[in-house]
């Protein structure tokens, strides 16, 4: 099948998923990679009553802020 006929298809609405080949299937630029920031402890301690507002992690808090201000 073609790239065009496939997005038509998607677009369409229809359901291509026994056209596609998920054992091969991949995410692009989602690998992660550690980085080390350093805060100081009131800025953690702010970090962790947000995250806890929030129900999240403040791992999860710190992606959801930088994920925002990079969506601009």
């Amino acid at each position: 099948m073609k790239a065009t006929d496939f997005d038509e298809r998607f677009d369409a609405g229809e359901d291509i998923s026994a056209e596609v080949d998920w054992a091969k299937a991949r995410r692009l630029n989602v690998e992660a990679k550690r980085v080390t920031v350093d805060f100081p402890s009131w800025g953690i301690d702010e970090l962790d009553r947000q995250a806890q507002k929030l129900g999240v992690t403040r791992q999860a808090l710190i992606r959801m802020w930088i994920a925002e201000r990079l969506a601009g």
